[in-house]
């Protein structure tokens, strides 16, 4: 099997890969790309629906070389790969980077220590692009170039970012937006405030995704991304997080906060392709919402 085929007319990465490769089983085909086995001008690609033109070279990489999709340590999981960034699935009880008072594995450690796959010597880095709280769950940017670090963070409010998020109670309404300005001075705990130029506008949009006994899932959708937006704003609602003691949850049955970081969509920093990426409910948030 030759494992590389120049496209001759446009057409989606999945239906080609079929065509191209005809002997090779559609489950086997569709492993390659979950895999990051497939690579489209010399760029891993793992969304089935790229859209591929004429020119372009589709090629399959061999077996034994490292692929995207793949588990670090402290349960990592790294879902995209490419020279300009990473995309992982960051699990609960891992820091993003490490704090003042916190000095401990944390999830830009195991990234640096893959890039430079286990070189002392090696300069390679990763910057981070934005954190994920210690207990929250899903999907994650991280920069393998400073450019690449300012191009996504500087429209960082334009990304599709999505959350699933199990609360205590149940809103008011079906759907709706939290809209507050956010007191950040204290580095323990962010206070939703009046207006003003000291404070930090934040937005949220909600809707209820299936309502559980005691509990509800939220399918939150982020304008602005600010400091603990999500669990203050649920907290002033009325509707804390599951496990969220610190904004005011009374019950912590999964011993973690049941959020997760479920959709992100946004430009690719060098070739402005859309870079699609979702996470499942996680099974702990999902039992949360089980009716007896």
């Amino acid at each position: 099997m030759s494992s590389a085929r120049t496209v001759a007319e446009p057409a989606e990465l999945l239906a080609y890969l079929f065509a191209a490769w005809p002997e090779t089983k559609r489950k086997q085909v569709r492993t390659w790309l979950k895999l990051g086995s497939v690579m489209v001008n010399g760029r891993v690609v793992t969304q089935f629906d790229q859209k591929l033109k004429p020119g372009d070279t589709v090629s399959i990489r061999p077996k034994g070389h490292a692929a995207p999709e793949t588990a670090l340590i402290a349960g990592v999981r790294i879902r995209h790969e490419d020279d300009d960034l990473l995309v992982i699935e960051k699990p609960a009880g891992l820091l993003s980077i490490a704090t003042p008072t916190e000095d401990e594995r944390t999830a830009y450690m195991i990234l640096t220590d893959h890039v430079r796959r286990g070189s002392r010597q090696s300069r390679e880095r990763v910057w981070i692009v934005h954190r994920l709280d210690r207990d929250t769950s899903g999907l994650m940017v991280v920069a393998k170039t400073e450019v690449a670090k300012h191009a996504l963070q500087d429209n960082w409010d334009a990304v599709e970012k999505k959350y699933f998020a199990v609360v205590e109670g149940v809103p008011p309404e079906e759907k709706g937006v939290l809209d507050c300005y956010l007191d950040e001075s204290d580095a323990f705990k962010v206070r939703v405030s009046k207006e003003g130029p000291e404070f930090r506008h934040a937005v949220t949009h909600y809707r209820i995704a299936k309502k559980g006994k005691d509990t509800t899932l939220l399918e939150l959708t982020l304008e602005t991304g600010r400091r603990h937006q999500i669990r203050v704003q649920l907290s002033n609602a009325g509707c804390p997080i599951v496990g969220d003691g610190r904004y005011g949850a009374a019950t912590n049955p999964i011993r973690r906060i049941a959020l997760h970081a479920c959709r992100l969509r946004f430009p690719h920093p060098t070739t402005r392709e859309e870079m699609r990426f979702e996470s499942p409910l996680p099974g702990d948030l999902g039992r949360l919402v089980l009716v007896p």
